[in-house]
């Protein structure tokens, strides 16, 4: 086979969750599958972070006019110059006008349910929109939809009538070097001024229930003895005082640490540094924070709801991500109970035994075999 996989977005400095997704998978394919030829389509970036090699070939492909010219456009032209067998488009949008068998990685269909708030990112707007757009135009034209839960993949075939066997869940995996750090503290000291913290990754979305969450610290800073600070992630300090302002809560801002962006290389660090990872998120489709830091050893405070407690299984702690309350005495407890967070730092170990990017890899190679020989049979 000739497999094209689009990852546009895999060589920018600063990834996010679909974009460890392709990486990982494609390096994991690179190692496993030796007989079929990949082309990997990418934009231009300062992070090169896959090598070609004879089984595997790395594309950039320029192009002006933003993300959506260089798939509806360059992509398509340039998977037809390589005679590819497949495409598979991995973050949730596709050409609209391709004649390859195409193979869709829906991560979520979030953009097709009613909005939990206002967004103020206008990047996240015109994405949304452009989902809204896209993913009904190419639906009827994939051989394969991949998503990346049961909780995702049922909500998916209801809301968009699809066929039982267009559809497939297909679990993420965890990166290898999340693992303990013993001197976390060499690293962290650039993000965080304390040995031990609460950690959050927080962003403008709404579904990572940000100001809850700052509502649940402020709670937690009423009744703890220790007083953690909180390290916040991928949000900027005015972001947080404003959420604070509006909540009423001003006088927690002394205690919360936020650095912005940081290094995926760095968080194993963090992750290991922190007592507790909060992850109260009000949707997703999977979850990769919470293996991540189950890996590193860290209890995990997450969400009963959405795909969070299929992923999470009994490796964290689960409660109601709309009552603040929930959340603060899920850290209280564990402060308070040495016993009890031992206990949740072996669940999480033992959890993330059940994925890894090779499980991935396997299940994606599967799928293309299955695919392939589908549209041969067709063609005879």
């Amino acid at each position: 086979m000739r497999i094209a996989i689009e990852a546009q977005r895999i060589f920018r400095q600063n990834k996010h969750g679909m974009d460890f997704v392709v990486l990982e998978s494609v390096r994991c394919i690179q190692q496993l599958d030796k007989e079929n030829e990949y082309f990997i389509f990418v934009a231009p970036g300062p992070d090169r972070c896959l090598e070609s090699t004879d089984n595997v070939k790395i594309i950039e492909l320029s192009c002006r006019g933003g993300y959506p010219v260089w798939e509806q456009y360059a992509l398509p032209r340039a998977v037809r110059k390589v005679k590819a067998d497949i495409l598979h488009c991995t973050s949730n949008t596709a050409p609209v006008f391709c004649d390859i068998p195409l193979i869709l990685t829906l991560h979520d269909i979030i953009f097709l349910e009613k909005k939990r708030g206002n967004n103020p990112s206008l990047y996240q707007k015109m994405g949304w929109y452009y989902r809204r757009l896209v993913v009904p135009a190419i639906l009827n034209k994939c051989k394969k939809i991949i998503t990346v839960s049961e909780f995702e993949r049922k909500r998916i075939k209801e809301t968009l009538s699809l066929p039982h066997h267009q559809i497939v869940s297909v679990y993420n995996g965890f990166s290898k070097h999340f693992k303990p750090v013993k001197q976390s503290r060499d690293i962290t000291s650039s993000y965080v001024d304390s040995d031990s913290y609460l950690f959050f990754l927080g962003n403008t979305d709404p579904k990572k229930n940000t100001s809850r969450v700052l509502k649940a610290y402020s709670i937690y800073l009423k009744y703890s003895s220790r007083k953690l600070p909180l390290l916040i992630a991928d949000l900027k300090e005015e972001s947080v005082t404003d959420i604070l302002k509006k909540e009423g809560i001003e006088d927690i801002l002394s205690y919360l640490r936020f650095p912005g962006y940081i290094k995926n290389t760095d968080l194993p660090a963090v992750f290991s540094g922190a007592f507790a990872f909060l992850y109260p998120s009000l949707r997703e489709s999977f979850g990769i924070p919470m293996l991540e830091a189950m890996a590193c050893g860290t209890p995990v405070i997450t969400s009963d709801i959405s795909a969070i407690p299929e992923v999470a299984g009994d490796g964290a702690i689960l409660v109601d991500p709309y009552k603040p309350e929930d959340i603060a005495e899920a850290v209280l407890s564990l402060e308070k109970d040495e016993s009890l967070y031992h206990q949740r730092v072996k669940a999480g170990f033992d959890r993330t035994a059940c994925f890894s990017w090779e499980k991935t890899a396997d299940n994606l190679l599967s799928i293309y075999n299955e695919v392939f020989k589908n549209n041969r049979k067709q063609n005879k």
